[in-house]
C-alpha cells in the first residue's frame, strides 16, 4: 500500500480530495439556484420540486448500496469512481438547455445517480489507500475539500450572476468546467488498490450476515441518530423566524461550510489518536445541544453561534464515521459496508425530516420539534458508547 505522498497524504487521498472539491464547486454553482430556476423560469410548483429531490436522493441511496457491492465483487474501485463522476459531469450542465421541469427531474436523477455510483467505491478506495492510523485524517481531508467546494461554488455563481444578472442558463453551462476537470484528475492521478484479503461473495445478497456484530450494532445506532438528523432546511427556516434576513441566509450557509472545512481534518486526526468512538460521541452530543439550542433560541445573534457550533459537529463526525466503518469490516467487504452505511443513512433521512416537520407544524413548538432531534441524538450517543466496541 506504499505510494507516493503529497503534503503528508497518500496520492490517492490527495487526488480524490481535489476531485471532491471540483465536483462540489460545480454542483453548488447550480443547486442553490435550482429552486428559483424551476419555479420562476420553468413554472414548476413546490410539490414538483419536492418530487425531484426525493427521486434524486432515493436514486443515490439505492445505487450506493449496489455500487459498493459491485466494487467488492470485481475487486476494483477506480472505474466505478470515474464513471460516477463522469455521469454527473455530463448530466449536470444539461440543466442549461432544459425547457420543462420533467427534463430537470431526469437530469437531477442522472446527477445523483453519478453520486450513487461513485460514493461507496470512493470511500473504500480512500480507506485502502492509507494506513489504519491515518484513516481519520484521510476522510477528514476528503470532507474538508468537499466543503471547500461548497463555499467556492456559490461564490462563483454569485460572481457570474453579478456580471450577467438573471442569466441562469449561462451560469449552469459554466458549471460544467470544474465538473469535467474531475475526469482527467481521476484518470491520471488515482491508482487502483486491490483488496489484500479474500474476495467478497459473488452472489448479490442484501444481508448483513457476512459482517460482525459490532458493525451491525453500529449501523443500527446510526439509523437511530439519523432519525433525529433532519434536513438543514429546517435550520434555515428557524433562522428566518428568529430574524435573520433572507439576504443573510447564504452568508450563514457559508459560515457553516467554513467551519466544516476547517474542523474536518483536525476531527479526523483526533480520532486517529484518541479513537473513533469517543470523537463520534462528542460530535453527536454537540449535535444534541445545538438542536436544543435552536429550539430555545430567541434572538438572531444566537443563530450565528449555533450554526458555527453545528459545523463543529460535522467536523467531528462526517469523516470519522466513515473511518470507523473501515475499522470494523474486512477490506474485501468495505465497498458493500459503505453501501450499507450510506443506504442506512439515506433511508432514515426522509422520515427524520417528516417527523420534525410534523411535530413543528402540529404543536407550533420549535422547542418540541428540535428537542426531539436532540433527544434522539443523545440516546444514540449513549448506545454507541455502551454497545459498540472499537476493536
Amino acid at each position: 500500500m506504499k505510494d507516493k505522498r503529497i503534503l503528508g497524504l497518500p496520492r490517492n487521498v490527495f487526488a480524490l480530495g481535489w476531485t471532491s472539491f471540483l465536483n462540489d464547486t460545480a454542483s453548488e454553482m447550480i443547486y442553490p439556484l435550482l429552486p428559483v430556476f424551476l419555479t420562476t423560469t420553468l413554472g414548476a410548483g413546490t410539490a414538483f420540486l419536492g418530487l425531484i429531490e426525493g427521486i434524486a436522493e432515493s436514486t443515490a441511496s439505492l445505487l450506493k448500496l449496489f455500487s459498493g457491492w459491485l466494487s467488492d465483487r470485481v475487486g476494483k474501485r477506480k472505474g466505478l469512481v470515474l464513471f460516477g463522476y463522469g455521469l454527473a459531469a455530463v448530466a449536470r450542465p444539461l440543466i442549461s438547455i432544459s425547457h420543462a421541469a420533467w427534463q430537470v427531474l431526469l437530469i437531477r436523477a442522472g446527477d445523483r445517480a453519478g453520486k450513487g455510483v461513485r460514493g461507496s467505491p470512493r470511500d473504500a478506495l480512500v480507506a485502502a489507500s492509507c494506513e489504519e492510523n491515518e484513516r481519520g485524517k484521510a476522510f477528514g481531508f476528503q470532507r474538508s475539500m468537499d466543503h471547500a467546494g461548497a463555499i467556492v461554488g456559490p461564490l462563483l455563481a454569485s460572481l457570474v450572476l453579478f456580471l450577467i444578472p438573471g442569466n441562469y442558463r449561462l451560469m449552469f453551462a459554466l458549471a460544467s468546467i470544474p465538473g469535467i476537470l474531475t475526469l482527467p484528475l481521476i484518470a491520471l492521478s488515482v491508482r487502483e488498490v486491490k483488496p489484500a484479503s479474500s474476495p467478497a461473495p459473488k452472489a448479490v445478497k442484501l444481508t448483513l450476515s457476512p459482517f460482525s456484530r459490532k458493525f451491525k450494532v453500529y449501523l443500527t445506532v446510526l439509523v437511530l441518530f439519523t432519525l433525529g438528523n433532519s434536513s438543514d432546511a429546517f435550520l434555515l427556516l428557524r433562522a428566518k423566524t428568529l430574524g435573520v434576513g433572507v439576504a443573510l441566509l447564504p452568508i450563514l450557509w457559508i459560515v457553516l461550510h467554513l467551519v466544516k472545512m476547517l474542523t474536518s481534518v483536525p476531527g479526523g486526526v483526533l480520532s486517529d489518536k484518541l479513537g473513533r468512538k469517543g470523537v463520534i460521541v462528542a460530535g453527536w452530543l454537540i449535535y444534541a445541544l445545538v438542536y436544543l439550542g435552536f429550539g430555545m433560541a430567541g434572538k438572531s445573534w444566537q443563530v450565528w453561534v449555533l450554526f458555527a457550533v453545528y459545523g463543529l459537529f460535522f467536523g467531528l463526525t462526517e469523516g470519522v464515521e466513515k473511518a470507523f466503518v473501515a475499522d470494523l469490516v474486512p477490506e474485501a467487504l468495505r465497498g458493500t459496508a459503505y453501501g450499507l452505511y450510506n443506504f442506512a443513512i439515506g433511508i432514515a433521512a426522509l422520515p427524520a425530516s417528516l417527523l420534525l416537520g410534523l411535530v413543528w407544524q402540529t404543536t407550533h413548538s420549535a422547542l418540541l420539534a428540535f428537542g426531539l432531534g436532540g433527544a434522539l441524538a443523545f440516546l444514540a450517543s449513549l448506545l454507541l458508547w455502551l454497545f459498540v466496541r472499537e476493536k
